[in-house]
């Protein structure tokens, strides 16, 4: 569902671009149970309700691939770092160390885990 904001004309109860707000039911089975999670967003490009989709599947897209790598193989969404930026600089290496587990060429075909591994192992 994709309803495009309408200004009512008081600048107070605006938000700033705003131009869209949309709601997307997704529904599956895991382990033969259905369920479904309703999400709501909004948004400041203009689009219609299939491009709004489009767009809420390319991001979660992202968060399934890039996020789910970097907390299973990397542990983010434990790490307590606090002090100054240590916790920006430190995602920041953990994306670096992704990439290059990535383009490791003698590594095709085997899990970041492993490539993290091999790589942990290797004494050159």
């Amino acid at each position: 569902m994709l309803c495009h904001h309408q200004p009512d004309g008081n600048p107070e109860r605006r938000p700033v671009g705003l131009t869209a707000i949309g709601m997307v039911i997704s529904e599956r089975v895991v382990n033969g149970v259905a369920g479904s999670e309703t999400r709501y967003f909004i948004g400041s490009v203009s689009g219609t309700a299939q491009d709004y989709l489009r767009w809420v599947r390319g991001h979660w897209g992202i968060e399934n691939s890039l996020h789910w790598i970097l907390d299973v193989c990397f542990r983010e969404d434990d790490q307590r770092h606090r002090a100054g930026n240590s916790a920006e600089n430190l995602a920041w290496l953990r994306k670096l160390a992704l990439c290059l587990l990535k383009s490791e060429k003698n590594s095709k075909g085997k899990s970041i885990h492993t490539r993290r591994l091999l790589a942990g192992w290797k004494n050159d």
